[in-house]
């Protein structure tokens, strides 16, 4: 099994590479365009967004079946979704799990699968003259998975032992905790990797049963990135899926943030404590994403030069690092905060990082503090196309959040139009510190009296 990551969060700086797939000129139109995305919809009526570019012979194909992930897993069949991906590609049709990974890795093929919380996906991604075989293996794991007893049994194994592993990391059992408090009594509480005792129970048919009522043509999102032209495509997409059936999925229902203003510690024997907060977020699709994308670079998502690490690593010399970032699922939306501090220290942070959400909301950015975020955040998204894989998942990203096919153009243009004024208002609207759902692992000194102490690790056994 190869584990292949498709879930797509932030964008990164990396090595500039210029590629025919990045237009930087589209004289025709006259506009400038990030990439230059086709739709391409084949004879069964399967839809796919493409970015061609012949200049590698490399092709790269993101797919999501949508409201399949491990929110459909109930509380007795936690991580069935993870072990549906983790065996998917360990053996189809008439290949058995060693003779199918021989192929993958004889023909220099990565295909694998993942399970979100919300989705299930997976990638593929091949040179050119291997393509034929890359996508016939991939239509026998999602047509003619086997899930014979021997894998099957090694990747229960392999994610029990993940799960005792995690049991040592203090960041993990931090997210754990999280997910327990501010997710309460909703699917996302539990535990995608699944807990040792529901992982023991899944069997083959469990599987079996999970991938016929899951994997279907009807929730399917396509993106593909590299040498391939749309009228090849058009045929690919209906060889591929044109099999699967359509399915019926459960609806998962909208949570609101739980518990808000709770102090939730674990005590764990270590030197520092893990500090996790989340408050409510910004939906993907509302009209103010951007000022808000601008708003958290300013307050913690850039790192150095942002307000919290200036106020709580610069100045005070509390922690290593402090980061904020939005968490967008389909059922909630929140804006976390992750950090670190001497136990001692605690009770001192806690306030500062209030304060600073507070401060945000009285005092309007700096003309210096909305130019370096606006040049950031519209600067480094072509930075980051340096691959077939990362345009496709960039792609599969914007499809599965229901994003526009002209969401690139629209996103440089919104934030363009950001100003300081307007970053102030969401500030006022959406920063809440009374909201902070906070998660303390370590010995924290000095916290207050009303905190919950919490003496076992949620869904682990």
């Amino acid at each position: 099994m190869r584990w292949v990551a498709w879930t797509f969060t932030s964008i990164v700086m990396a090595v500039l590479v210029i590629s025919p797939a990045i237009a930087q000129d589209e004289s025709d139109s006259g506009t400038d365009k990030v990439l230059d995305i086709q739709k391409v919809v084949s004879d069964g009526g399967i839809e796919a967004w493409l970015v061609e570019d012949h200049s590698v012979p490399i092709i790269a194909m993101n797919f999501s079946f949508k409201d399949a992930g491990a929110a459909q897993n109930n509380a007795e069949q936690q991580g069935l979704a993870r072990m549906l991906s983790n065996t998917l590609d360990e053996g189809a049709g008439e290949l058995d799990s060693q003779a199918f990974q021989k192929e993958l890795t004889d023909l220099s093929i990565s295909l694998g699968f993942s399970s979100g919380r919300d989705d299930f996906g997976g990638s593929v991604k091949t040179l050119t003259k291997h393509s034929t075989r890359a996508f016939e293996l991939l239509t026998l794991a999602l047509t003619q998975p086997r899930f014979d007893p021997e894998p099957v049994e090694r990747m229960r194994k392999a994610n029990q032992s993940r799960i005792r592993s995690s049991l040592t990391n203090p960041d993990w059992i931090a997210a754990r905790f999280m997910n327990d408090v501010a997710y309460a009594g909703h699917p996302y509480a539990m535990n995608s990797g699944g807990t040792l005792s529901s992982l023991e129970a899944i069997t083959p048919d469990d599987l079996r049963a999970y991938h016929k009522a899951m994997i279907g043509k009807n929730n399917l999102v396509v993106s593909v990135a590299g040498d391939i032209k749309a009228d090849a495509l058009k045929t690919l997409l209906d060889d591929v899926f044109g099999a699967l059936p359509d399915v019926t999925i459960p609806e998962t229902p909208d949570i609101a943030l739980q518990n808000a203003g709770s102090v939730t510690v674990f005590e764990k024997d270590i030197p520092q404590t893990i500090i996790e907060i989340v408050q409510p977020g910004i939906d993907r699709l509302d009209p103010d994403y951007q000022t808000a994308q601008v708003m958290n670079y300013v307050l913690g998502s850039s790192g150095f030069g942002s307000r919290l690490t200036e106020e709580i690593r610069e100045k005070r010399g509390l922690t290593y690092g402090i980061h904020t970032y939005f968490y967008d699922l389909d059922h909630v939306e929140t804006l976390a905060i992750s950090t670190s501090t001497k136990n001692e220290n605690v009770s001192e942070m806690l306030p500062l990082i209030r304060a600073e959400f507070d401060k945000l909301k009285t005092t309007p950015i700096t003309d210096d503090e909305l130019t370096d975020a606006k040049a950031y955040l519209i600067g480094s998204l072509p930075l980051s196309l340096t691959s077939t894989d990362k345009i496709a998942g960039l792609l599969q990203s914007i499809q599965v959040t229901g994003l526009p096919i002209d969401y690139l153009e629209k996103r440089e243009e919104a934030l363009e139009a950001v100003t300081a004024d307007d970053v102030h208002k969401l500030a006022q609207k959406l920063l809440n510190p009374e909201a902070f759902v906070t998660v303390l692992v370590g010995q924290p000194e000095g916290i207050a009296d009303d905190a919950t102490i919490r003496k076992e690790i949620p869904n682990v056994e």
